[in-house]
């Protein structure tokens, strides 16, 4: 997640930078705020950490500012001279807290944490629609307004890319879209299951599991019955809900759903593909282009073995081979799998940008190669290609490769 630090005393913004290094925050620090203006304007930010007092404008007036531009935006404001009024102000333009200066460095790390569940609480539509035309889906989508009224543990299964992870989601805002949410890979976790950090973390929210029957920790039911684990609503995704331990199965499993494949939910193919695209033309500031008859027919016709994973990953690629109003052809059917290192061709222009954007797509082809069968596992496929987590963070949002098996 990006993060913008605003401190224009040099020393306590680098010390803070310090403290952040080796997470998976990405930061982005400056002293003035017309410089986060800048930034602001240039990308989204997920969380905003900046001082009361700053050069030229305060950090009241940059707060506002943000979330005038980013209003699902995080926001932390610290201060020496804070006064009431300051922070009432503050929260009431959607501040989530206020750190009186000095403070200490585990406290601050701590907010932050706190945060980070926050801002990856789902967005609600229209950003994250919920599509749902196959009536299999329809029927689900009762299911899960129903189950949102409840706190009972869930289980969703399917294949992967199914979109076990996005069914988790909506879940969680039917239910309390108010409150954190926090998705992690369960090869990610020790044998005991979520720590005290995590518990803490998402204290009302939602916690959800995936990659269940790939590694299941052994004292994850003694997590949940924990005081902290009672606290937190637990969803789990798996393939095959029989691959898991009994006792883990039944206990979860209070609610189960299974995810139909895209292939027996055709009628959910378009409006998804029309949804990836939207999406990035917006995220790009860029004008959705449109789709010949063919386009749509390949799509329909298609057996999309990895579902919604390997739908989103076609319109990622045809979306950045497109250099106008007309969306470029699809990549070939399967190019998705192992096998030659087929490109989109670029846009046109000079040389040097045409290489540029046929490395950017490499890029993004080797990395899905590399987290092929290993999203559990990504500490293991940076040191395998040599990044730090955080690089490897950075590369995998940049291409829309998601650590979730949905």
């Amino acid at each position: 997640m990006r993060l913008l630090l605003v401190e224009d005393k040099d020393s306590f913004r680098r010390l803070l930078v310090q403290a952040l290094a080796g997470s998976s925050w990405d930061v982005v620090a400056v002293g003035d705020p017309r410089e986060a203006l800048a930034e602001l304007e240039a990308g989204p930010f997920e969380v905003l950490v900046t001082d009361l007092r700053l050069p030229g404008m305060t950090g009241l007036d940059l707060l506002k500012a943000a979330k005038r531009s980013h209003p699902a935006i995080r926001a932390v404001l610290m201060s020496a001279f804070g006064e009431s009024r300051d922070i009432v102000e503050a929260i009431r333009w959607g501040a989530d807290d206020f750190l009186p200066k000095p403070f200490d460095l585990d406290q601050f790390t701590l907010v932050l944490e706190r945060l980070r569940a926050l801002a990856g609480a789902p967005p609600p539509d229209p950003r994250e629609p919920w599509l749902a035309h196959a009536p299999a889906m329809r029927t689900l989508s009762l299911e899960l307004a129903r189950a949102a009224q409840t706190r009972d543990p869930v289980l969703f299964h399917g294949e992967r890319g199914a979109g076990k992870g996005r069914a988790a989601r909506r879940l969680h805002v039917l239910g309390h879209p108010q409150m954190p949410y926090l998705a992690m890979p369960a090869g990610s976790l020790g044998p005991d299951g979520p720590g005290e950090a995590e518990l803490s973390m998402v204290q009302g929210g939602t916690l959800y599991l995936s990659g269940l029957d790939e590694f299941a920790p052994p004292s994850l039911l003694r997590a949940m019955e924990s005081p902290l684990g009672q606290g937190v609503r637990w969803v789990g995704g798996c393939r095959d809900p029989l691959a898991l331990p009994e006792a883990l199965r039944l206990r979860l499993g209070v609610l189960s759903f299974h995810l139909p494949p895209l292939r027996e939910r055709r009628e959910d193919i378009l409006p998804c593909f029309w949804s990836f695209l939207e999406t990035l033309a917006r995220q790009e500031g860029r004008v959705t282009p449109t789709l010949e008859r063919g386009t749509e027919k390949d799509l329909l016709q298609r057996a999309w073995p990895g579902n919604l994973r390997q739908l989103s990953w076609t319109v990622v690629q045809a979306w950045r081979a497109t250099p106008a109003t007309l969306l470029a052809p699809l990549p070939p059917e399967g190019q998705e799998g192992r096998g030659s290192l087929v490109l989109p061709w670029p846009r046109s222009g000079t040389l040097e940008a045409m290489l540029a954007a046929v490395g950017k797509a490499a890029e993004g082809r080797l990395l899905l190669e590399a987290m092929a069968g290993r999203r559990a596992d990504p500490a293991r496929v940076a040191e395998e290609l040599g990044l730090s987590m955080r690089t490897l963070a950075r590369a995998l949002r940049e291409h829309h490769i998601s650590l979730e098996d949905e």
